[in-house]
Parts: structure tokens; C-alpha cells; sequence
């Protein structure tokens, strides 16, 4: 069933009524009877009354006399009538050429698209192939030319239609992609998004004769939400899902299109003919199954329903079902008399079907041991199935050839016996040969599999080498990081700490009774915090020593700024405040966070070193779905060069200071986090930590 009228859609908007017949004689001008005519023919087309659009139309040719793009409508109106009453292709064929003739002189583009669309159908129908060549080649200058998007959309899909007659599948499908390219640029409404979902399905349908059936059914899949809101269309790609299914054997999905075909509404010609597609196919699953009395119950339904839809292509296929299932019951007879009902008209609608029956035909006429019609029969089979065959590029007619000429030789061995013990002395060489040679074969393959096996166990190995490699370098770096972390965050505590021993001693009489009370204490504060520290570290690298990664946990930021108060807390004339309004809580790596938080407030501290009224800010705030951490100085500040090190992996580091930036940079990038520094000369310096 390769034509189901689909493309009608494109020119019928399918209003409900027709409008009453109009009284001429209250128009004065011929050109408003014209536009009123019209108007009223068209309404009948609307409401498919064919009976009355006939006779309409023959008035609107008179009345139009030498106005050829009136003649154009209305024999385009009366071909369509004809066409659609009964299917008289002959009568609806005349009016066409007629229409294409008029349309044609007055350059009306969209009246000549759809009479080109009809007439490729029609010719197709009546088996005109040299002027349905002639058309397609005509249709080909005209997209050429256009820029028009209706007339493209409609006439690539008019030349796919005209190639997948010619069971040209692969170009059918080109040109059918490229008319759903431009119906997508059309206007969208209804009708044009039916159209879509039915050019899907035809692609479907298309894999379907190609027997690929997986790529069928991703286009009807494309195709179903194009046409979930016309149950007409909706019933025939159930059909071609069945279709695509019974050959997987998919019973769960047979069943369940099998029975959506029974709910969809449709006139009584559409759901006959739906109704009869469908029990084909069910009937074929069964055949395909072994079970032929299961199958002769859907042939039945699918011969009366195809009966009922009065279409001759159902028929046909329903009787060539019917036909198979009967020879498979044994009923050979019978079967001989459904398939020559069948073979009448099969050529004419589907050459494949054509073939199906003729090959039966002669197995059928076989199993009677009739061996005269089973041969004449299996001859049309053989003729047809080749040339299908090459129409669909997949062999050729010199495949005839050959079985002809190897039954030749076969016989003239049979009927020469000394030549036949001499080729069968020559066949015994050979196979011998054949044996040694493939068992050369097979060991070059057996030693070549060897080589690549044993390729393949040392690149693994270099690949294991690797691995180990890395992970001792990974290593190397761990423990240099772990030393510069140690150097780093106690230089510092404990430079100050010597720094204040040193005073005592060397230059006691520059101390009070009460400073040297307060130096004291601050003395014993920080060498406590050093201890703290010392001992925080030293835990940290113990849990590191496996695995040098981050692992978070929620931390709260005031928790953190308290460590560091107390860190820094034998540091004078400088000021360290903490701002946390809103209690931020971190789910972060608290000792990497706290190494970097360390780093920044003795980096700002020796840059507030010469600095009166030094000031470190640090804060800490919520914005955007991200938590912040600042800190800031009014130190002397400096160029984004000063701050390098943060960006830039080739920076030397110094010596004195550790790992210094480096050091911020690596920990922050390893817990997620990202440091930004805003500073100017003489204007102080701020660091953002920015939790992604």
C-alpha cells in the first residue's frame, strides 16, 4: 500500500458545510459572479460533495471563457472530484493537464504546485511512466528556481512519492527529508503538522520495504506526535507499526497497535481499509509462527474488511495472504484460486506482492505435482523477483545468468562421466589445497594474535610503570608541600617567640617590672599557640600520610576566626578584627582552610610591618548562592605583578617565606575554592576566598 492519499491534506482545510448555490443574477460584473462561483465551489470541495462539485465546476469553465487563472481552479476542482469519486483517474487525468496548462500561462505558483503534486499521483496511478518521467523531471526545474517554501515542501515531497514508485527507496527518503525541512518553515497549524507526522511515516514505511525495520520505527516514532490529534492518520501508523513489529516478532507491541487500530473513529472507507491492513498482518505473524489456523481466522477478517473498503490494493494483498496461509494448511486448491484473484491487478499496485504470489503459485501447483504450471509459474516468479531485485540495487539480472549456466554444466557432468570422475579428482585437490592453505592461515593468525597479545601485556605493564611513577612523584610533592606547610606556619610564631627571649636577655634594663610581667605572659600565650599549632599540624599530616586529599566536613566560621584570634595573639600594634554577622557555616577541608587563612593573616601582618594604625579585617558573608571569606589590610598594598604567584605555576618562590602564594594557591584550588586579589599601590590590599 504505497499511496493513501496523504498529501490532500496539504489544499482541504475540511470545513463542515458547503454553502448554499448562489444566485448569479444579483452580480453585475463577471468578475464578482467569478469570485462568488468560486467561493462556492470551493466550499464543496470543503465539504467533499463531489456529486455537486462536478457540474459546479463545469459552470465556472464557462463562465471564465478567457480568464485562464479562474480555468485553472476550476478544472483543477473537477480533477479532484473525479478523482475522489471512485478513483476515475482517466476522467480526473484530463481535467489536470487542462488545470497545469492555465496555471502554467499566468505563472500562478501555488495553483500549479498542487495540480503538479496531483498529476504526479495520477500518472502514477494510471501507469503513465513516460510522462510521470517527463513530470518529474519538470518539478526538479522548478525547485531549482523557487525560493517559494510551499512549493518546495510540497514538490520534494511530490518527487519522493514519484521515487518511491520506482522503488527508489534511498532518494525517496532524501527528497522526503528535505519537504519536511520546509513544511517545519511553513505556517503552523493543523493541517501542515499532519503533514509533517504523514511524511515521517512514509520514510517508516519506506524502511519498512527496505526491511529495516528498527530505522522504521524510529521515524514512526518521529512521526506520532505530528499526528496524535488525527485519529484518520493515527490508524494507519498502527498499521505500519505493525507492520515494522510482526517481522521482530514483537507480540507484546503486535498486540497492542492490533488493538489501537479498533479505537480510532474514521470513515467507513478509511476504517475498512485500516481494519483489513491490520488483520494482514496479524494473519502473516501467525504464518510466520507455524500456526496456520491462527492465521486463516485474520485472513478471513482481512479479505471481507478489504472487501468492504472497496479498495483493489487492499484486496489484492489481503487475497495473496490468504493465499500463502492456505498453502501452509495444505489446501492447495484453494489456495491456487485466492492467489490467481490476488495476481490479477497485484503488478499494477505492488511488484513485490506480485512476486510473493507467483512464487505460491508455484509451490502450490508443485504439491499437486502439476509440474507444467509449476514451472510457468516460477518462471514469472523468477523474472519479477530479478528484476525487483535490481530495481532495489541489492543484485542484478546476472544472477539469472548464472543459475542458468551452472544448471547447464551440472548437466553436461551428469551426462559426461569421464569428465565427471576427472573434476571430481580435481575438487578432491583442491580441497586439499584449501585445507593446507587454511591451516597456513590459521597459524599466521594464531602467531599474529600471540604478538599482539604480548603487545598489548607490555603496554600494559609500561601503562602499570606509569601509574607507579606518578604516584611516586605524586608522593615527592606531598612531602615537600607537608615541609613548606611546617616552615611556613611556624617560622613565624616561632621567630617572634626568639625575638622576645632575645630582648630579655640582651637588653633588660629596656624593661619594666610591668612589661616584662606582660612580656611574660604573652611568651607563655605564644608558646602555647605554637604548641596548639604544632600539635594541629602534626595530627593533620598523620591523617594525610595515605592520601593527600581534602576531607570536608561543616565547619563554622566562627569557630575558625576564634583558631586564628588566637594563633596571632602575641602580635602588637596590629589590629585583627572578625566580622561574621550572619554565622556562616563551610562545608569545606577545616585544615586546608585554616592553612590558608593562616597564610594570608602572616602574609598581611609583615605587609602592615612599617604601617601605623595597622588594621586586618577578615569577613565573612553569604551572596548569590555562595559563601565569601575577605581579608584586608591598609598596608602599602601593590601592582598585580607583586601578586603573581597566585596565577602563575612558573613563579620562583622565596626561600624565607615558604610556599608563601604558592602555597595559597595550590591548597585553595585542591578544596574548590578560587582567590581573588584586589590591591592598588598606597591603598591597601584585599584577598577574597570565593567557595564555588
Amino acid at each position: 500500500m504505497k499511496n493513501l492519499k496523504f498529501l490532500l491534506f496539504i489544499f482541504i482545510s475540511f470545513n463542515a458545510f458547503a454553502q448554499r448555490e448562489p444566485n448569479l443574477a444579483r452580480y453585475k460584473t463577471i468578475d464578482e459572479k467569478l469570485k462568488v462561483w468560486l467561493k462556492y465551489s470551493t466550499s464543496l470541495l470543503d465539504a467533499e460533495d463531489y456529486a455537486r462539485l462536478i457540474p459546479a465546476a463545469n459552470k465556472g469553465i464557462l463562465l471564465s471563457k478567457n480568464n485562464n487563472a479562474y480555468l485553472s481552479r476550476f478544472y483543477l476542482q473537477k480533477g479532484l472530484a473525479y478523482e475522489f469519486t471512485n478513483n476515475q483517474y482517466q476522467k480526473a487525468l484530463i481535467n489536470y493537464e487542462q488545470a497545469w496548462k492555465y496555471a502554467h500561462k499566468v505563472k500562478h505558483l501555488k495553483n500549479e504546485t498542487t495540480i503538479l503534486m496531483r498529476l504526479n499521483y495520477v500518472y502514477y496511478s494510471v501507469q503513465d511512466t513516460v510522462k510521470s518521467k517527463s513530470l518529474a523531471t519538470y518539478i526538479e526545474q522548478v525547485l531549482d528556481t523557487t525560493k517559494n517554501n510551499y512549493t518546495k515542501a510540497i514538490l520534494n515531497g511530490s518527487l519522493a512519492e514519484y521515487y518511491q514508485n520506482n522503488a527508489q527507496y534511498e532518494t525517496f527518503i532524501g527528497y522526503q527529508l528535505k519537504a519536511i525541512s520546509y513544511k517545519k518553515l511553513l505556517k503552523k497549524d493543523k493541517v501542515n503538522e499532519e503533514n509533517i507526522g504523514i511524511s515521517y511515516l512514509q520514510i517508516g514505511s519506506a524502511y519498512t520495504k527496505m526491511k529495516q525495520y528498527n530505522k522504521a520505527i524510529e521515524y514512526l516514532n518521529e512521526a506520532k506526535p505530528y499526528v496524535k490529534n488525527s485519529p484518520y492518520v493515527s490508524a494507519f501508523l498502527c498499521n505500519y507499526y505493525l507492520q515494522s513489529f510482526v517481522p521482530l516478532k514483537n507480540i507484546d507491541s503486535i498486540t497492542k497497535y492490533y488493538k489501537l487500530i479498533h479505537i480510532y473513529p474514521s470513515k467507513k472507507d478509511s476504517l475498512f481499509l485500516n481494519l483489513s491492513f491490520a488483520n494482514r498482518s496479524m494473519s502473516e505473524y501467525y504464518a510466520n509462527e507455524r500456526k496456520p489456523d491462527i492465521a486463516y481466522i485474520y485472513a478471513e477478517k482481512a479479505i471481507r474488511f478489504g472487501q468492504k473498503s472497496n479498495d483493489g490494493d487492499m484486496i489484492m494483498e489481503a487475497n495473496t495472504i490468504m493465499g500463502r496461509v492456505l498453502y501452509e494448511k495444505g489446501e492447495y486448491k484453494k489456495a491456487i484460486e485466492t492467489l490467481k484473484k490476488a495476481s490479477k491487478n497485484a503488478l499494477h499496485y505492488d511488484k513485490e506482492s506480485f512476486v510473493m504470489i507467483n512464487k505460491k503459485l508455484s509451490q502450490s501447483y508443485a504439491a499437486l505435482g502439476q509440474w507444467k504450471e509449476a514451472y510457468y509459474y516460477n518462471e514469472i516468479y523468477s523474472k519479477n523477483n530479478d528484476e525487483m531485485m535490481a530495481q532495489s540495487a541489492k543484485q542484478s539480472i546476472a544472477t539469472a545468468e548464472a543459475r542458468y549456466q551452472n544448471q547447464t554444466k551440472q548437466q553436461k557432468i551428469k551426462n559426461l562421466s569421464t569428465e565427471n570422475d576427472i573434476k571430481n579428482i580435481q575438487i578432491k585437490e583442491v580441497k586439499q589445497q584449501r585445507i593446507f592453505l587454511i591451516s597456513g592461515i590459521a597459524l599466521v593468525c594464531i602467531i599474529g594474535l600471540l604478538l599482539m597479545k604480548q603487545s598489548q601485556n607490555r603496554k600494559k605493564t609500561n601503562l602499570k610503570l606509569q601509574a607507579l611513577n606518578q604516584e611516586l612523584d605524586e608522593a615527592n610533592k606531598i612531602k615537600t608541600r607537608f615541609f613548606s606547610i611546617l616552615n611556613h606556619d611556624l617560622r613565624s610564631p616561632i621567630s617572634n617567640l626568639i625575638h622576645f627571649l632575645h630582648l630579655q636577655k640582651e637588653n633588660p634594663e629596656l624593661i619594666d617590672e610591668e612589661t616584662a610581667s606582660r612580656m611574660q605572659h604573652k611568651i607563655t600565650t605564644g608558646a602555647e599557640n605554637l604548641l596548639s599549632s604544632m600539635e594541629d599540624i602534626l595530627l593533620w599530616s598523620k591523617g594525610q600520610m595515605e592520601n593527600f586529599k581534602p576531607q570536608p566536613k561543616k565547619i563554622a566560621v566562627t569557630i575558625l576566626f576564634d583558631e586564628t584570634e588566637k594563633h596571632f595573639s602575641n602580635i602588637e600594634n596590629v589590629e585583627i578584627l572578625f566580622e561574621n554577622p550572619e554565622n556562616i557555616i563551610l562545608e569545606t577541608d577545616e585544615n586546608y582552610l585554616k592553612t590558608i587563612i593562616r597564610n594570608l593573616t602572616g602574609n598581611a601582618i609583615k605587609a602592615l610591618d612599617k604601617t601605623p594604625n595597622a588594621k586586618i579585617v577578615w569577613k565573612a558573608w553569604h551572596e548569590n548562592q555562595k559563601n565569601y571569606l575577605s581579608i584586608t589590610d591598609n598596608g602599602p598594598g601593590g601592582t598585580q605583578e607583586k601578586f603573581k604567584a597566585l596565577y602563575n605555576d612558573s613563579e620562583v618562590i622565596g626561600i624565607k617565606s615558604g610556599l608563601g602564594l604558592h602555597l595559597i594557591r595550590d591548597l585553595a584550588a585542591a578544596i574548590n575554592c578560587k582567590i581573588e586579589v584586589c590591591s592598588k599601590p598606597n591603598a591597601g590590599a584585599t584577598f577574597t576566598i570565593i567557595f564555588k
